[in-house]
């Protein structure tokens, strides 16, 4: 058991497998004590057990360790606030909130449905929202707090199939933008986390399947040459105890990409090329400009198929 967090008491969400379970038991490991939220569902947000969250409660206190369970959905305002007062029950205060709660719905985007659209928004963004709102009163008034949200290099790039998975996690790196400028000045500070790890919701049956089909040598389009089923879950733990404590109180608005032995600060978007004229300028120029100037060496990422003909054998 270290130190680094005795005294602090912790929230997080979605803590009864994965990345959120490992979270917990390195937060506990540093002496925070810890509410694990789970809602006990299965990896598309279907059914619910308290098992889920009450088995890592159970593990962190055969190691010494202090932890107490919440089953709450994040789907919701009054959910996200019961889930705050747990902490405030059992342990008297907050000072840093982990949001790892999330499901997978995954369909092509011609063929989704609203309901699987809505499923994952309200899950991933309006769950971090639902905590972090209440979190936030608390931590303005207390002048200190860490938030640690958690998007996806699929919000940060795009994914296939996952139009409502990529749209939730590009929203809460935007989301933790605002809550890094908005309570920065209380001295809270809020930073984002972009895990490669092997879970139930990376490891499903389509990414297996398109390993097996996969080249040797080739990798998936994420820009990260690594292969996800040796990603362990609890190499992301340590970046964020690290961004819960105190030593971090000056990284704020940030995004650590973290797979493996690799961590990395994201850079944020910024202009990589421009053009200028004094004026407006008209279709006609940028049509004749733009490839020349501005447009060129842009790779299209999903390149049009030639269709084959009716009957044709594929």
């Amino acid at each position: 058991m270290g130190d680094w967090l005795k005294g602090k008491v912790a929230v997080v969400t979605g803590a009864g497998g994965g990345i959120g379970r490992h979270v917990v038991l390195a937060l506990a490991a540093e002496g925070a004590k810890v509410v694990v939220n789970d809602l006990g569902g299965s990896a598309t947000g279907v059914g619910s057990s308290t098992r889920a969250a009450d088995v890592v409660v159970e593990e962190v206190k055969k190691a010494g360790g202090q932890a107490a369970s919440n089953y709450d959905s994040v789907t919701s305002m009054e959910g996200g606030e019961r889930i705050i007062k747990t902490a405030l029950d059992a342990f008297g205060r907050l000072d840093i909130l982990v949001t790892c709660a999330g499901i997978l719905r995954d369909r092509m985007l011609f063929n989704m449905e609203e309901a699987e659209w809505d499923a994952v928004l309200n899950t991933h963004l309006k769950g971090t929202f639902a905590c972090v709102k209440p979190a936030s009163v608390l931590f303005r008034q207390q002048r200190s707090g860490r938030i640690i949200t958690f998007t996806s290099t699929s919000g940060l790039y795009g994914n296939v199939g996952q139009a409502n998975y990529s749209s939730a996690k590009a929203a809460i790196y935007g989301f933790t933008k605002v809550i890094a400028l908005d309570l920065g000045r209380y001295g809270v500070t809020a930073n984002c986390i972009s895990p490669m790890a092997g879970t139930r919701m990376t490891l499903t049956e389509e990414y297996k399947a398109a390993a097996a089909r996969r080249k040797p040598g080739a990798r998936p389009n994420t820009g990260i040459d690594m292969d996800m089923e040796k990603l362990d879950p609890a190499d992301v733990a340590p970046p964020v105890v690290y961004l819960a404590s105190d030593q971090a109180a000056n990284v704020n608005g940030q995004v650590l990409y973290v797979a493996g032995p690799q961590i990395a600060v994201v850079a944020h978007p910024r202009p990589v090329r421009s053009i200028y004229k004094p004026g407006v300028w008209t279709v006609d120029e940028l049509v004749h400009v733009a490839p020349q100037m501005l447009t060129f060496g842009l790779v299209n990422p999903a390149p049009p198929v030639e269709s084959k003909p009716e009957g044709a054998k594929v």
